[in-house]
């Protein structure tokens, strides 16, 4: 037996233990008044903070003070998501400008937004023999994994990681804006290299595209997209850059910030955070539970054979056997997700330009009956509704974008919201954030 393997069975020996001693009774949360996940049963959150930055609505109070749910919406510094991505020309990119927003609070004019996309632009590089030295001496499927190394070693890379001044953490936030898409296309070719056996493929990003279009360009072995392509690419980024401050990544951006820690080793957390599959996994598992359903369903137009399907979903009986239907709820929002409402429209435009309409029916099928089931069969404290991430997945598979780089998409745009969140914890900081946490304990002497 071999060390590894004698550790593994002292860990299965010692499985028990853990469980016996760790495990805490659901009444003591009542008994004490702790809400699991800080969140109720409504799914309102337990205030930790104050934040300038953005706003998460699903409900409304009515004129007796009592909260009523509502159609979700989505704010980023005071402006609708709605409006921002519906103000956008039918060829203009809006991921940079809603970058400067959220890290700056105001939306650029024409000269200050070509000076942060010329900015971006002129740090869209990495360090001289990174990609070869870090990035592909170490090919893994886990991109989230890879891209938080190699931000790590950015770190040492930077003269400055340490130094405690404002301008430097914005300076760091724009580079890492930059370097994402870098950092996660580099991690798949590299992975796709070594472990799948394929050729490798690294195009350098132009300074005249947008994120957007730099991350198809880079993907692609032919560097080509087309408008549609990228425009749909650059929405998605947009409806998931920010999210309030209560998600888990941005909580843990906020929270290992308050320590004073540096800028690389604040997102290298929030990485470690959203790569979790409750977090930022969940258009994986639709994607997994759609390709079940076409398995399984004959005739995807079959409303009863769905609705049969479905309903032995939700019981158990199928796919994975967890009672889910993926894609449906929010722990947030009610009666519906404003960045789901925004995002299907462009899906639809896509699914019409690639000929998938038949699928597309089958998710609007999907997204009407999936709400009645659960409505039916559980017992809920607010409305059912289509997420984002329902349709998100779809999406990619549209673009041809390898599911290894669904999380880490999440991650390109959602690096806009974290350094917005770490440039207002930083200029507020004044106390380490430290939950209080109330011991059960049973003292044996």
């Amino acid at each position: 037996m071999t060390k590894r393997e004698h550790l593994m069975n002292y860990a299965a020996e010692k499985k028990s233990m853990c469980i016996a001693n760790d495990t805490i009774a659901d009444e003591l949360f009542t008994q004490y008044g702790v809400n699991r996940g800080l969140r109720d049963l409504s799914g309102k959150g337990v205030l930790t903070g104050l934040t300038n930055i953005s706003e998460v609505v699903s409900f409304k109070e009515d004129g007796e003070g009592n909260r009523v749910p509502c159609d979700g919406e989505l704010w980023y510094r005071g402006y609708n998501v709605k409006t921002l991505i519906g103000g956008l020309g039918p060829e203009e990119f809006g991921f940079e400008k809603t970058a400067y927003l959220l890290m700056f609070g105001q939306l650029p004019d024409d000269k200050e937004l070509a000076e942060f996309r010329q900015i971006l632009s002129d740090v869209r590089t990495l360090p001289t023999n990174f990609t070869r030295d870090v990035i592909m001496k170490a090919p893994t499927k886990d991109i989230m994994n890879s891209m938080t190394r190699s931000i790590l070693t950015l770190a040492a890379y930077d003269k400055k990681t340490s130094e405690a001044t404002l301008e430097n953490n914005i300076r760091q936030c724009i580079q890492l804006v930059a370097e994402f898409p870098m950092l996660a296309v580099y991690g798949y070719h590299a992975y796709n290299h070594y472990e799948n056996d394929n050729s490798m493929y690294i195009h350098r990003p132009l300074p005249e595209l947008s994120t957007a279009e730099n991350f198809l360009r880079m993907l692609r072995p032919d560097k080509k997209y087309t408008m549609l392509e990228a425009k749909v690419l650059d929405v998605a980024l947009m409806l998931h850059m920010e999210h309030g401050g209560g998600n888990n990544s941005t909580f843990t951006t906020r929270v290992v910030t308050s320590a004073g820690t540096d800028t690389y080793s604040a997102i290298a957390a929030a990485m470690s955070s959203l790569k979790g599959p409750k977090h930022g996994g969940a258009n994986i598992k639709v994607m997994e539970m759609m390709q079940d359903i076409r398995t399984n369903v004959k005739d995807w137009e079959d409303r009863d054979e769905v609705k049969e399907y479905l309903a032995k979903m939700l019981s158990g009986e199928v796919f994975d056997h967890k009672g889910l239907i993926y894609g449906m709820g929010h722990a947030v929002y009610s009666l519906s997700d404003p960045r789901e409402r925004v995002f299907k429209a462009y899906v639809e435009n896509l699914a019409a330009d690639k000929n998938r309409q038949k699928e597309m029916r089958l998710y609007n099928l999907i997204e009407e009956l999936a709400p009645e089931l659960i409505s039916e069969k559980r017992r809920i404290f607010k409305g059912v509704s289509p997420n984002v991430d329902f349709y998100s997945g779809f999406v990619y598979e549209m673009l041809d974008i390898p599911m290894e780089l669904y999380t880490p998409l999440f991650a390109i745009a959602r690096i806009a919201g974290w350094s917005a969140h770490r440039l207002e914890e930083f200029i507020g900081m004044n106390k380490i954030i430290r939950p209080a946490y109330k011991s059960v304990m049973v003292e044996k002497e």
